[in-house]
């Protein structure tokens, strides 16, 4: 609990089995989390059966693979139903460090910021962390042109380490965002749409060989969505098109 505020940790997993414990013991050192929950997406090893051995935690199997935003949907769902004020997304390959989970419950719990975001780009120590040259020059350049089409100035929008108030949460509009990995970047447009401010910490880059990645032609396909909807994003703010993402009926608190 942070200030009376319930905080739940949710892992997308998918073939985690081997380091989904170690993921789950580092999340629960950190003495904020309430409870975790893990959704396996249909894995072909173990996965299931690691998380239900894990004490507090709500483990959920799709019984077909449904891709990364799907995963992500049920997180979202199941965290909403357990009642959690907080919400942070930790990847349970181990490649993002939980240690960051009470900084960015702090940043949220105290109603700063309603999203936060672990940036492995600030601090300037990615290559250094072992993110490969190519994925570090695609990310750059895909995050300098995103800034530019939806006039905002983040270090970058591809980390899968995110936190969430839940009030935030239920204002997104989360069942017209992709099943596929394109949704985190949605995610955090319609967060914009709302003109709502998304914050950033820096945070340890840790590429080993357990960690998750998407392969090059898929980070095509991925980069060529995210500029896709950056450019749905401006064409809905000047009028010029509707669309599911980014309703009208979305209001802003500003």
């Amino acid at each position: 609990m942070f200030r009376d505020k319930k905080v739940v940790v949710v892992m997308p997993a998918y073939n985690a089995a081997r380091t989904l414990k170690r993921t789950y013991d580092e999340v629960m050192d950190q003495g904020v989390v309430d409870q975790v929950i893990v959704v396996d997406d249909a894995s072909k090893d173990e996965t299931t059966e690691v998380a239900k051995s894990l004490p507090q935690t709500i483990v959920c199997k799709h019984d077909v693979n449904s891709g990364y935003g799907a995963n992500q949907k049920t997180c979202y769902r199941l965290a909403l139903e357990a009642g959690a004020d907080i919400i942070i997304m930790v990847h349970p390959d181990y490649q993002y460090t939980p240690k960051l989970i009470p900084a960015m419950v702090a940043m949220i719990g105290s109603g700063l910021y309603p999203c936060v975001l672990a940036s492995r780009i600030l601090g300037g120590n990615a290559l250094r962390g072992g993110m490969p040259l190519w994925k570090y020059i695609a990310n750059r350049c895909l995050t300098l042109a995103e800034n530019f089409i939806l006039g905002t100035k983040l270090s970058e929008y591809h980390t899968g380490y995110r936190a969430f108030s839940r009030e935030l949460l239920v204002r997104l509009n989360l069942d017209a965002c992709s099943n596929d990995f394109v949704f985190d970047n949605q995610v955090l447009a319609q967060i914009l749409w709302i003109d709502e401010i998304i914050s950033e910490v820096s945070c340890p880059t840790r590429y080993e060989s357990e960690s998750s990645s998407i392969n090059f032609q898929r980070s095509c396909t991925y980069g060529i969505g995210c500029l896709q909807t950056a450019a749905t994003y401006r064409m809905a703010r000047w009028g010029w098109i509707h669309s599911p993402l980014f309703s009208k009926d979305a209001k802003s608190r500003r």
